[in-house]
């Protein structure tokens, strides 16, 4: 047998594996350190929509397929005790013969990429919950997850790192720390999203048109009044806090022909004699002095 300068580790077994994976992560835990452990149910890794299809991604490359079914036990088991996923990287601790380090690097979605599976989904996505649910049309979900230029990463798009000995460019404990992923994915899928760098709510029907939010004042031509909403739709509008303000509309000039037309008809009438109105005092005595003047005309005769 050819010798590699590598010495295979001792057999561990199953039981083995989960203490030691217990044991570390209490340690981490009195250190501080606030670790996520994927925690596995039965011996299905993914359930839902998202994590089956990030697992069936890395699953269809032949770069991969060799090399993932090695981490499949790790993660069922427990090693994967700790998980960070953020925008490009994903950290884990696993367990094994010993504790080690994983780093792996994501590339972000080209922006033209990403552009173009908006474009593809535009009029087609209303609710983020059905979106991260799966829930979708198959032509839609099928569009977001396509190989090669949907959501999911390829292979040279992933850089893979691992503190153990191991010289293969995916060890067992990287590959644990992708299904883990995807085991993660089934609890949150929005990190897919911010994995890869974009925001899920770009999907959204109408989202790539904006709303487009103007400072300047709307003409007051274009704005009714509480009043006006009142009577255009039969509802109370009055404000509680403070009691509408009345502007009185000043009165359109009429013209005089206006004016005569819309005058009311009245007849002049004289007052009746004994009605007549009281004259000056001046008046009645001028009225004396010419009835005593005729008087003595009257007498010289």
């Amino acid at each position: 047998m050819r010798d590699y300068g590598y010495e295979w580790p001792e057999y561990v077994s199953v039981a083995e594996k989960r203490r030691q994976a217990e044991k570390e992560l209490v340690k981490l835990r009195k250190q501080g350190h606030a670790a996520a452990p994927v925690i596995v149910q039965g011996q299905k890794i993914v359930k839902n929509f998202w994590g089956l299809s990030w697992c069936s991604n890395l699953e269809r490359y032949s770069d991969f397929a060799s090399r993932l079914p090695r981490g499949r036990s790790y993660v069922r088991n427990g090693c994967v005790i700790d998980l960070q996923i953020e925008k490009g990287k994903i950290k884990a601790k696993v367990s094994g013969s010993a504790l080690y380090n994983v780093t792996i690097t994501i590339a972000p979605v080209a922006a033209k990429r990403w552009r173009t599976i908006c474009t593809d989904c535009a009029g087609t996505i209303d609710s983020l919950v059905e979106l991260l649910q799966g829930r979708l049309a198959k032509s839609v979900m099928d569009r977001v997850c396509r190989e090669g230029d949907g959501l999911f990463p390829a292979p040279d798009e992933i850089k893979l790192a691992c503190s153990c000995p191991d010289g293969a460019y995916m060890c067992k404990h990287v590959a644990a720390t992708l299904y883990g992923v995807g085991a993660r994915l089934d609890e949150a899928p929005q990190l897919l999203f911010a994995l890869r760098g974009v925001d899920e709510g770009d999907l959204l029907a109408g989202a790539e048109q904006g709303m487009i939010v103007s400072n300047t004042a709307p003409d007051a031509r274009m704005v009714l009044a509480g009043g006006d909403m009142s009577a255009l739709f039969g509802l109370d509008m009055a404000d509680a806090s403070e009691a509408p303000v009345v502007v009185a509309a000043k009165p359109a000039r009429q013209s005089r022909s206006a004016k005569k037309e819309n005058a009311p008809l009245t007849k002049r009438t004289a007052p009746p004699r004994n009605e007549q109105p009281l004259k000056s005092a001046s008046a009645r005595k001028g009225r004396a002095a010419k009835a005593a003047a005729g008087t003595k005309r009257a007498g010289k005769r």
